[in-house]
């Protein structure tokens, strides 16, 4: 057993001092001792998968990062760590807690996981050790750990077993419900525009100096068809990490951030909202672009005509949060966010449908997610 700060100080020394994650029991000790120490920066996320988008944010915009999760929640990581991290090759650190460790007797949740924890992160080709169990063992995991990562530019996982950490007080200030924020209706009820329509007049609206996250799928598509910039970042998986990667980013930069989500990446991980409005990154405008179905896959309908994304914004934290239906709109929409503090949401429904014959980004991952790194760090 050792002491959180143990591991965490020599961390810390190294670089890592952005964490995030989804608690556990065996987690408690460090995660309090994290959350107390205003050395280190601790988001506390909806989801594991969000932890991931958050940090692979957070690392854009220069941090090193630890994700934190039971072993159950580590299936909520695989769709960003395998669409994501591993195309972008975007490393971050994560400590895997070991619940139904072989030989341990535990809940029946995790009779399964448990014994196939070490596989799966073996099948995500996540190299992997066992977490310190003294403090003579520290400084080395921490080498393997940082070699590891910078010979792959992927992530490491240390799996921690129960007790392997001392028991730790938690000082923490408890969270207040902020004031509820403005909701503004722009809608005119008319025909909405394309995606592509409202795609141009974002480009001509956002200022060269902002960082821009667009969603996988035809968002994305678009935006590179119509003007590839250094300050985009065009996911071409991990549906519903676009919020996350630009709260992780807007946490850590000074910039502008934009994410242009869709409808239904945004339905698949709603509990982001309530993570951005808890952290209330003031540079961060959360643009969804709704056309009330899954494009991509042939036009199926999501179950957004039934959902006021904006009035869940207002209720979660955001700062303001718009409602519009045209490209007049959307130019109002914006300028109230680019004139004020946030986060603010933009809802824009438009049109189903998209180009004809539309192609994809032919600048690879990698070299997106470096380029677009330079142009925040620039």
């Amino acid at each position: 057993m050792i002491k959180a700060d143990d591991f965490l100080m020599p961390a810390r020394d190294a670089g890592y001092d952005f964490f995030t994650g989804v608690p556990c029991s065996f987690l408690t000790e460090i995660i309090n001792r994290v959350i107390s120490d205003t050395s280190l920066d601790y988001v506390g996320a909806a989801s594991e998968g969000e932890a991931v988008a958050i940090a692979s944010g957070a690392w854009l915009a220069g941090r090193k990062t630890v994700v934190m999760c039971q072993n159950s929640g580590l299936g909520n990581t695989v769709n960003p760590i395998t669409s994501l991290n591993h195309p972008f090759r975007i490393p971050t650190m994560m400590i895997v807690t070991w619940r139904g460790q072989p030989g341990i007797t535990d809940e029946p949740q995790h009779e399964l996981m448990g014994p196939i924890t070490p596989e799966l992160l073996d099948t995500m080709r996540i190299p992997h050790n066992v977490f310190p169990q003294t403090e003579g063992d520290i400084a080395g995991a921490l080498a393997q750990a940082q070699h590891t990562m910078d010979e792959s530019d992927l992530p490491f996982a240390f799996i921690m077993s129960k007790g392997s950490v001392a028991p730790e007080k938690l000082d923490e200030t408890p969270r207040v419900l902020p004031p509820r924020g403005t909701l503004t209706d722009y809608s005119e009820g008319g025909e909405r525009p394309t995606r592509f329509q409202a795609l141009e007049c974002h480009l001509a609206h956002v200022p060269d100096s902002a960082g821009v996250i667009a969603s996988t799928g035809k968002s994305g598509r678009e935006l590179f068809t119509l003007d590839d910039r250094d300050q985009h970042l065009y996911q071409v998986g991990s549906m519903g990490c676009a919020s996350g990667m630009a709260l992780g980013i807007a946490l850590n930069s000074d910039r502008k951030v934009f994410a242009l989500d869709g409808d239904g990446a945004l339905l698949m991980k709603m509990g982001a909202l309530a993570t951005v409005g808890a952290y209330r990154p003031k540079n961060m405008i959360h643009v969804v672009l709704d056309n009330g179905v899954h494009d991509s896959t042939g036009g199926q309908s999501t179950v957004s005509a039934s959902v006021e994304f904006a009035e869940i914004a207002v209720s979660s934290g955001y700062v303001t949060a718009a409602k519009c239906d045209s490209v007049t709109g959307l130019v109002k929409a914006y300028t109230a966010a680019l004139a004020s503090d946030g986060p603010h949401l933009v809802h824009m429904r438009i049109q189903p449908g998209s180009l004809k014959e539309l192609g994809r980004p032919t600048v690879k991952p990698p070299e997106v997610a470096r380029r677009f790194r330079d142009f925040l760090a620039g």
